[in-house]
């Protein structure tokens, strides 16, 4: 039996919340993991990428990887941060070798993950930040706040649902079930 794709939602009211979400997909990701981010300029890929790296050790500075394609932060377990902007995934893509650093034990975060979905996302977890629009008049809403939708799928990331959601929420955030699968764990 294939499990169900599932689906958790958080609204991140700041920038520090969109790293408490890359935080606490740290404590659940493992070695040869591949989180797909998805989100317009802006939306907060890179902040979230920052959480993560920051709390798997990383002590360097995290920047996007727009122009070089690859960032690899020596965390535990490696994060290998790739921008597919400017990628096509046919081409430039498998120059990055990134069979190779998820062979050996990297997790692979790729920014505009919608690009490489085909490739990676049977078995990924997806992430898709947006920001709320602001009101007619341009007030009400924090320029920071985000909508993180995160959507895993296959065995793996259905077995660490639980574990997400409850890592969620020791950061404070407050998750909430987006969809198949039925109510929160």
């Amino acid at each position: 039996m294939i499990p169900p794709e599932w689906s958790v939602c958080v609204v991140a009211r700041s920038a520090a919340q969109t790293q408490a979400v890359g935080a606490a997909i740290a404590a659940v990701v493992a070695p040869g993991d591949v989180v797909l981010l998805s989100g317009e300029l802006g939306a907060g890929k890179t902040v979230l990428t920052k959480g993560l790296v920051a709390a798997l050790g990383g002590g360097e500075a995290t920047t996007s990887p727009t122009f070089t394609l690859c960032h690899v932060y020596p965390t535990t377990p490696p994060i290998a941060h790739v921008d597919c902007y400017r990628v096509a995934p046919t081409d430039d893509l498998a120059d990055l070798a990134l069979d190779e650093l998820l062979e050996d034990g990297a997790v692979v975060v790729v920014e505009w993950g919608e690009r490489v979905r085909g490739l990676f996302g049977a078995e990924a977890l997806e992430c898709v930040l947006s920001a709320p629009a602001l009101g007619a008049d341009g007030n009400g809403l924090d320029e920071d706040e985000r909508l993180v939708v995160l959507r895993g799928a296959g065995a793996a990331w259905s077995a660490r649902r639980g574990d997400l959601y409850a890592a969620l929420a020791a950061s404070g955030l407050v998750p909430a079930d987006a969809g198949e699968g039925g109510a929160a764990p």
